[in-house]
């Protein structure tokens, strides 16, 4: 498989510092966090929808959302805890180099789960924390010289700028380990006195064998846990699934007092700890990648309950992973491409595009083609909805909602239908992006057709279509800001992948016009195959030659199948 860069080349309240209630309105934001999010999100109503009394309005579906629960492995209907309200924790990053694409697919689902919650009109608080104290930190501080928390901090912010990029929503708070550390030590000291833990020489551990559902998210069993295997080599311990809670500081490293000695969290405590503090020990959804299943997000279950045991999460929701050659994607293995990579090459929403095509439970194979395949594909919705736009130009606004002709409106609520029936299907996006193929027909056949310019009422038609499916892209972020900038970024892009320039492309353009006048058709069939292998695609009209991007004739040979 060719790779992107060879393509280049070639309860029981313990601490009144937490609250037990489930939901809170106004959430505490990190000291510099903007009160409002950069990139906010408006779900539909009928003030925002023109066709509105055109279209058959979609039916109340907040009662016919379905989730994949890992906990109970099967589609549940989604009831939150509080009516109209929804509390998500996602786990985030530990912060310590740019993050890869299997990062950005975990947070790209979570944000079609946002965004879909919201169009259905809940009021969804919506936690994303950040790890910026634990062992890798401190490795890379210390190869780099630099102090760990400030390192950190620098790859936090890196990482908001990918997830804006790949327009990600901000979440309603981002706590992070190093800000939380006296909500922590609070926690620990109360699983102490439940008697779900122990101090050894300053470190302190979870006993698993008081917990007794211990391994009902994983179903491994405690005999599974054989020390060396997934879980340290320490004698100290009384059985050797028991995981730290707090560790002792070692020489040199970053440290906070506490009353076990200096020293520092472990990393599954931190959650249970942020969690609690800004949704309480219930809440609804709690989610990640699926190798957070074991040990962390079972770890979690297990401190959370020890400290309260009414702590309960109703849905438990993870994401597959992104593979190469059918293996896991990860900086372990040394076989990931950082988002900044991939993006340097390709536009973000097509990345966008590419990691909603697959279901988020499925495993996703990274792949030049399928990364070429979504460009092409937001390439040609964008300037689908560019035309439609250009052909309406001033009438855009002008159209009485009652006119949209009703083989539209029959297409416009199928479509409705499909996407909101697919969403609701534990968030069926490729059945969505399938869907939105007929519209995008229509679009172009009153624009290109000779029929369809003859159509009565077609700029109604036009009108209405564009309207629907832009409404679409946006609930699935996948809505620019201009159908023209995106359109000469995607161009921009193809042509650095192609390593050419626009002024290369269009002096090959003439070349092969006076091939073609010359009546050199071999050499005007050569030009167009030779562009054609480098993505750059040639389309003749009756007012010249322009071109767009497309996947390299190379690529398309791979045995690949992209269902969008």
């Amino acid at each position: 498989m060719a790779s992107l860069l060879n393509l280049f080349k070639s309860c029981r309240p313990f601490s009144p510092s937490f609250p037990t209630s489930h939901f809170t309105s106004r959430l505490p934001l990190r000291p510099g966090k903007l009160t409002q999010p950069r990139r906010s999100f408006t779900p539909l109503s009928s003030s925002t929808n023109p066709i509105t009394e055109s279209v058959d309005p979609t039916p109340t579906l907040k009662d016919q959302l379905w989730l994949h629960n890992t906990m109970s492995r099967k589609k549940e209907l989604f009831k939150p805890k509080v009516k109209g309200q929804v509390g998500m924790y996602v786990c985030g990053v530990t912060a310590y180099d740019l993050s890869h694409i299997g990062h950005a697919r975990v947070y790209v689902t979570f944000d079609v789960l946002l965004r879909y919650l919201k169009h259905l009109g809940y009021e969804v608080s919506y936690v994303r924390n950040f790890t910026d104290v634990d062992d890798k930190i401190i490795a890379r501080a210390n190869e780099l010289g630099e102090d760990p928390i400030s390192l950190s901090r620098r790859f936090c912010e890196e990482f908001n700028r990918d997830m804006e990029q790949l327009q990600c929503l901000d979440p309603s708070v981002e706590p992070r380990v190093s800000d939380h550390i006296p909500q922590i030590i609070d926690l620990i000291k109360q699983i102490i006195d439940n008697g779900y833990a122990y101090e050894v020489d300053g470190d302190v551990y979870f006993s698993v064998d008081k917990f007794p559902t211990y391994g009902k998210l994983s179903g491994r069993k405690l005999e599974d846990n054989r020390a060396g295997e997934r879980v340290a080599v320490d004698t100290r311990k009384r059985h050797p699934a028991d995981f730290a809670l707090w560790k002792t500081a070692k020489e040199g490293e970053v440290f906070w007092e506490s009353p076990w000695g200096r020293g520092r969290p472990g990393w599954h405590i931190e959650c249970s700890a942020m969690s609690a503090a800004y949704l309480g020990y219930s809440f609804d959804i709690h989610g990640g990648g699926m190798d957070l299943v074991f040990p962390h997000h079972e770890n979690e279950i297990a401190q959370s309950c020890a400290a309260c045991d009414s702590s309960d999460i109703s849905y438990w929701i993870h994401n597959g992973f992104v593979t190469v050659d059918s293996e896991k994607m990860s900086k372990s293995l040394g076989n990931f491409f950082t988002i900044r990579q991939v993006i340097d090459l390709y536009h973000p929403l097509a990345l966008r595009l590419f990691l909603m095509g697959t279901h988020y439970r499925s495993p996703i194979n990274y792949s030049d083609f399928l990364l070429e395949s979504a460009s092409e594909r937001v390439f040609y919705i964008y300037q689908t909805l560019h035309d439609c736009k250009s052909v309406l130009g001033e009438k855009d606004s002008t159209f009485d909602n009652g006119s949209v002709p009703s083989d539209t409106l029959t297409s416009i609520n199928t479509f409705r239908s499909e996407f909101v029936t697919s969403m609701s299907d534990d968030l069926l996006t490729p059945v969505t992006l399938a869907a939105m193929s007929e519209p995008l027909k229509t679009i172009n056949d009153l624009i290109h057709t000779r029929k369809g310019k003859k159509q009565a009422r077609r700029e109604e038609s036009l009108k209405a279509l564009e309207t629907t499916v832009r409404e679409v892209l946006t609930i699935l972020g996948l809505m620019p800001t201009s159908y023209s900038e995106v359109l000469e970024q995607l161009k921009e892009k193809a042509l650095k992948r192609a390593r050419l320039n626009e002024e290369d492309v269009l002096q090959r353009v003439k070349e092969r016009t006076e091939a073609r006048k010359n009546k050199e058709y071999e050499r005007s069939d050569a030009i167009r195959k030779e562009l054609a292998n480098v993505g750059i695609a040639l389309m003749d009209s009756p007012e010249g030659t322009t071109w767009r991007p497309a996947i390299p004739l190379a690529l398309q040979t791979c045995n690949y199948d992209l269902r969008f």
